[in-house]
């Protein structure tokens, strides 16, 4: 049985606003007062972990430690299959210390040329820590195929690239509540609520 979030104060350990964004709006239906580990000025710690679960964990106990609230932590990853799932666990570092996702995708797009094969995939762990150090962690992903040239102001990250199965737009496109139906948080986001805030 996993532990519940009982509402009050929550770190979203992220100083990506796009993801703390999404996340504060996928939580509005919860008694959860977000707040942004950016916002507290918590310092990022290195993503040393080998999966999106142990980088996802490893970033909440560090928030809820330094924070001695709640913490949820996402660590996400686009991951191409004909680039055997680069840029997977390093999506941000392909963007540069500028966090420069044209040139991240324009890489993508570079790596990909003369290849047939343009499936790929989001995936998304979200880890809920405690300050007693309980971790309660879920993994989502959303398939589909990358297209170029990229498309849509709506998005971040490499959005603008990614078109889900069953869909003619790319994420970019999509209105936030259309994607938030479908992506791979959306999905990781379900089991949370059900295993711990439902």
């Amino acid at each position: 049985m996993a532990r519940r979030f009982t509402g009050g104060k929550l770190i979203v350990a992220s100083h990506n606003a796009g993801k703390v964004r999404e996340i504060r709006e996928l939580l509005a239906p919860y008694s959860a007062n977000v707040i942004s580990a950016g916002d507290l000025g918590l310092p990022e710690p290195e993503e040393t972990g080998t999966t999106f679960i142990a980088n996802a964990e490893l970033k909440a106990r560090a928030a809820a430690s330094a924070a001695n609230l709640p913490a949820l932590a996402d660590d996400s990853g686009f991951a191409v299959d004909a680039l055997d799932g680069a840029p997977g666990l390093y999506s941000a570092r392909w963007a540069g210390p500028s966090k420069d996702f044209a040139f991240a995708m324009k890489r993508v797009e570079d790596e990909l040329r003369g290849k047939a094969d343009t499936r790929a995939h989001f995936i998304c762990a979200l880890s809920l820590a405690w300050p007693d150090g309980t971790c309660e962690s879920f993994e989502g992903a959303v398939h589909g195929h990358v297209t170029f040239p990229a498309r849509g102001l709506k998005g971040f990250g490499y959005d603008p690239i990614f078109i889900a199965d069953g869909f003619k737009v790319t994420f970019a496109e999509m209105e936030p509540n259309e994607k938030h139906a479908i992506s791979h948080r959306a999905e990781a986001f379900r089991q949370l609520v059900a295993a711990c805030f439902a």
